[in-house]
C-alpha cells in the first residue's frame, strides 16, 4: 500500500488512500470509471483530486505502483526498461511542472524524443489528467514518431490510412471491390487490413494471399494484416503465407492479455518469426497492434485503476516490441465505457497523446457504436483535432459504416478530407505511387482521376473471380 494524499480546501480536507485513487478521481468524467466505482464523487473532488496530483513529483511512479511488480508483468515490463539516465532530465519535475515543461518551448521535438524512455505510462496518464485538450494536442504535434515497412509513417505533414476492406462473410468480391475503392480515394499507405468474419488460420492465409496478390501485382507501396490472434499469424507464418504485419489486441494488464489468450513472450515470438520473413523494404517493424479504453474494465482485469491508466500501460507493451502501426479504437467497446461524443473526443485526444509521448506511432479509430450518444459530427470534430495533433492514421471504410463489424468509423472521403483541410499527404512512397498511376493528379491537392484505371480494375476482376 502506498502514501495517502490529503488536500485540504477550505475548512475541508480530501483524503485519496493511494496513488491509484488519486489518478482515477482525477480522470474527466467518463462512464466506465463510473461503471468501475472509481470516479470522483463531484466535480469539486475531481478538481481536488488534479490539484493534488499536479503536487506528486514524477520519481513517484518508479517507487509507487499501481500493480505490484510481483502480481504483473506489464508492471516488471515498465520499471525494468525504464531509463534512469535519461530519466536525470526531467527526475526533479512534479507532475504539474511536467506539463508545464512540455508545453515549454524547451521541450522541442528533439530534446522530447531523448526522453522518451524515461517517461513510464503512468507519468504520461498522470500528466494527462491536468490537461485541457489544446494542451494534448500541442504537445502531441511535437512528439515525432516514424516508421517503416513498405512505406514511412508519422512524417511531418503526413497522414496515412488503413484501408479497411471488411465483409460480413468474407467475400473476395465485396473486399476487392473495396480495396479498388479506397485506393482510388489515396487510402491504404498504413496498412490494408481486414478483420477476417471467419477466424481460423486456412481463412487468414486466404486473404492474406488476395491481398498479396494485389499489392505484388500494381507494386504498391504498402502492407497488408490479417487482424486474426497472433497465434493464427505464427502458423500462418510457418505454413509459408505472405505474413507483412503481426496483429494483436493488447491490454494494460497481465491479466487483461490472458483474457486475450497471450503474454509477452508470444509477442517476442511473433515478432522473431515475422522479421525472419524479410517482406519489408524500407524498414522492418512488423507488428501492429489495437488497444481501447475499457478493454481491461471489460475482462474484470483492472486492478482497480481507471480505465485510461490502464490503456496508458498497454502502451509499454506496444513501445517493447517495435511496432509499425499502433491504433486506439478509442470508441468501439460501447457507451458503457464511453458514454457520448464528448467522452469519445476526450479519450481520443489522450490516447494520442500518451502514446506519443511514449514514442509509438499512433494512430486512431475514430468511432462509435449505435447505442452511444455520438454521432458523425462529433467524430468529424476529434478526426480534425487529431489531424491538427499529428496522428499517424486513421481509418478508412466505404462509407464509415464497417457492415462487418458493425460499427460508424470514418470513410475513404473522410480521410481525403482532413488531408486536404490540413494540407496533409500520405507517406512519401504511397504518394508517388499514386501519381504514378495517375490517381493523384497533383502532390499538393489529392483529387480523384475523371475515370478509374483500366489497368487497375482488369485484374482486380481476375483475383475476384471475374465478377
Amino acid at each position: 500500500m502506498g502514501q495517502t494524499y490529503r488536500y485540504t480546501l477550505g475548512t475541508k480536507t480530501y483524503q485519496f488512500r493511494d496513488l491509484a485513487e488519486l489518478m482515477a478521481k482525477a480522470t474527466a468524467q467518463r462512464s466506465g470509471d463510473r461503471l468501475a466505482g472509481v470516479i470522483a464523487q463531484s466535480a469539486q473532488e475531481r478538481a481536488v483530486a488534479q490539484m493534488t496530483l499536479a503536487e506528486v513529483p514524477l520519481k513517484t511512479f518508479l517507487n509507487e505502483a499501481l500493480i505490484p511488480y510481483e502480481d504483473d508483468e506489464i508492471t516488471r515490463l515498465i520499471l525494468d526498461d525504464h531509463d534512469a539516465h535519461a530519466f536525470k532530465a526531467i527526475a526533479h519535475l512534479t507532475v504539474g511542472g511536467f506539463r508545464n515543461w512540455l508545453l515549454s518551448d524547451f521541450a522541442t521535438p528533439g530534446v522530447l524524443a531523448s526522453v522518451r524512455a524515461a517517461i513510464t505510462p503512468e507519468m504520461a496518464a498522470a500528466v494527462s489528467k491536468i490537461m485541457r485538450n489544446q494542451d494534448l494536442i500541442l504537445i502531441a504535434k511535437k512528439c515525432h514518431v516514424t516508421s517503416a515497412f513498405r512505406n514511412t509513417i508519422g512524417l511531418p505533414g503526413h497522414l496515412s490510412t488503413r484501408l479497411q476492406p471488411n465483409h460480413p462473410t468474407d467475400d473476395i468480391n465485396g473486399i476487392a471491390a473495396s480495396m479498388l475503392d479506397g485506393l482510388l480515394y489515396g487510402n491504404g499507405d498504413a496498412v490494408i487490413g481486414i478483420n477476417p468474419a471467419t477466424d481460423n488460420v486456412a481463412q487468414a492465409i486466404k486473404l492474406m494471399t488476395l491481398m498479396d496478390d494485389v499489392i505484388q501485382k500494381y507494386e504498391i507501396p504498402t502492407q497488408s494484416c490479417v487482424l486474426t490472434h497472433v497465434t493464427n499469424t505464427i502458423e500462418c507464418i510457418e505454413a509459408g503465407a505472405p505474413v507483412d504485419l503481426v496483429f494483436q489486441s493488447v491490454g494494460g494488464t497481465e491479466a487483461t492479455n490472458t483474457s486475450f489468450g497471450f503474454n509477452l513472450n508470444t509477442l517476442a515470438e511473433a515478432q522473431d518469426a515475422a522479421l525472419s520473413l524479410k517482406r519489408g523494404t524500407v524498414g522492418s517493424n512488423v507488428m501492429y497492434f489495437e488497444t481501447g479504453q475499457g478493454s481491461s474494465l471489460s475482462a474484470n482485469a483492472h486492478h482497480g485503476l481507471d480505465q485510461q491508466t490502464c490503456e496508458a500501460r498497454a502502451y509499454a507493451v506496444a513501445r517493447k516490441f517495435n511496432p509499425l502501426l499502433v491504433n486506439t479504437v478509442v470508441g468501439f467497446i460501447g457507451p458503457e465505457y464511453l458514454f457520448d461524443g464528448k467522452e469519445i473526443t476526450r479519450a481520443g485526444l489522450e490516447d494520442h497523446f500518451c502514446g506519443k509521448l511514449l514514442g509509438i506511432p499512433m494512430g486512431c479509430d475514430v468511432c462509435y457504436t449505435n447505442h452511444a450518444e455520438a454521432d458523425q459530427n462529433d467524430m468529424d470534430n476529434l478526426l480534425t483535432l487529431l489531424g491538427v495533433a499529428g496522428c499517424s492514421f486513421v481509418m478508412g471504410i466505404p462509407g464509415s459504416d464497417d457492415i462487418m463489424l458493425n460499427y460508424q468509423t470514418t470513410s475513404f472521403h473522410d480521410a481525403l478530407y482532413v488531408r486536404r483541410v490540413l494540407g496533409s499527404k500520405p507517406a512519401p512512397e504511397f504518394e508517388a505511387w499514386l501519381s504514378k498511376m495517375k490517381i493523384m493528379q497533383s502532390t499538393e491537392n489529392v483529387t480523384l482521376s475523371d475515370s478509374l484505371p483500366a489497368a487497375f480494375v482488369k485484374p482486380l476482376n481476375a483475383i475476384s473471380g471475374g465478377n
